[in-house]
């Protein structure tokens, strides 16, 4: 049995202090600071935060790696870098690319998710799909010549990795494929890279859309006589991803969408090979892109991705929203872990679930990361 002392312990409503957090590979119990037991180690927080393990359930890249690269080699280096950032969950995520890409990527995951619980990276949690089934005129940075029909068999056939999926629903006649979906498999479908009307998008989530990618880039917009899929997600009981890096949203909206979606908002990085790397000259889908500053773009100045790590989200939500601490954190932790389903063992610090577990300090940049139990990562 392990100990965390002298730490202030973020749970689900409030955050502890005075208390230790008492561990093997699942959370225990937490207890006064003066009745842990003699003989077991102890990490001392020294007044630091000490919150549940982040979920990132939409991240393409990271450290010069991509997801669809296709390469076993390169999602071991994302999650090694990753775990730096208290990030002790993710979904790798593809863009839009062949199908025979797809596939190739659903299988390398496959093959590293049990592996992956052990290593000293975070840990893979499955896969996100983006694409290839979005609108060609709200393709964002995604690249047009691979950009297909939605399919439904695809997606069925590795639904036990493919955890999300986003397509356009405006494409998918009748809503058909997606009802396939949604009957055959957990696979949460997304709406994102969309030119739906207000009522397409409210006619897809009846059909079984759960989730919107995003929120507010490549979809259309909030007007007052066309409210369009931001407005369908924000008066519907979906789950909503905002990229908070204070570019792709401006953060006066972070304390807005938080009181209209609550529990069913999730903070994303987004992010892209050109995360945690200098300004320069990228790639993504096969296209070029343009890193400046927090400013990923294509050659022709569409927005392209990030390069925001999980940390810096939920710091960047602290302190530009009226959000609580752990509210925030529950945005990149509790939340994405529900809408993903593994939230009965993930998620928050909670009696009988994994030891994921992050000390962070005031800027909520990670001193230590524990996943089930084991240390991960100690700056």
């Amino acid at each position: 049995m392990k100990a965390i002392t002298n730490g202030r312990i973020i749970l689900k409503d409030k955050v502890l202090a005075g208390k230790a957090l008492l561990f093997e590979n699942q959370i225990i119990d937490i207890i006064d600071n003066d009745r842990v037991p003699a003989g077991i180690d102890v990490i001392d927080a020294k007044g630091a935060y000490v919150a549940p393990g982040l979920i990132d359930i939409h991240i393409h890249g990271y450290l010069g790696e991509d997801t669809s690269d296709c390469r076993p080699e390169g999602i071991k280096i994302m999650s090694e870098g990753l775990v730096k950032k208290g990030v002790t969950g993710w979904l790798p995520t593809t863009v839009t690319i062949p199908r025979e890409d797809l596939y190739k990527a659903a299988d390398i995951i496959r093959s590293l998710r049990e592996e992956s619980k052990t290593w000293k990276g975070s840990t893979v949690l499955g896969m996100n799909a983006e694409g290839p089934y979005v609108n060609p005129k709200k393709k964002g940075a995604q690249n047009e010549a691979y950009i297909q029909k939605p399919d439904a068999a695809a997606i069925i056939e590795n639904s036990d990795v493919i955890k999300i999926v986003t397509l356009a629903p405006e494409m998918d006649s009748d809503f058909t494929e997606i009802k396939k979906i949604v009957r055959s498999c957990d696979t949460v479908v997304s709406m994102g890279h969309t030119e739906a009307t207000f009522e397409q998008a409210c006619e897809a989530i009846t059909a079984g859309v759960k989730q919107a990618t995003h929120l507010f880039n490549a979809m259309t917009a909030l007007g007052h006589r066309a409210p369009g899929v931001v407005g369908a997600a924000l008066c519907n009981d979906v789950y909503t991803e905002l990229i908070c890096d204070t570019f792709h949203i401006h953060p006066a909206l972070y304390s807005l969408v938080y009181k209209i979606k609550k529990d069913k908002l999730i903070i994303i990085t987004d992010c892209l090979r050109s995360g945690g790397l200098s300004d320069g000259e990228y790639t993504l889908g096969g296209q070029k892109i343009i890193l400046k500053g927090i400013e990923c773009r294509l050659e022709d100045g569409t927005i392209a991705g990030s390069v925001l790590t999980l940390n810096k989200g939920v710091y960047n939500v602290i302190v530009n929203s009226d959000l609580t601490v752990p509210q925030a954190v529950a945005c990149a932790s509790l939340n994405p872990a529900t809408a993903i389903g593994v939230a009965d063992r993930k998620g928050s610090i909670e009696i009988g679930k994994d030891a994921d577990i992050i000390i962070a300090d005031e800027k909520f940049d990670i001193i230590k990361t524990i996943i089930g139990g084991s240390v991960r990562y100690e700056a």
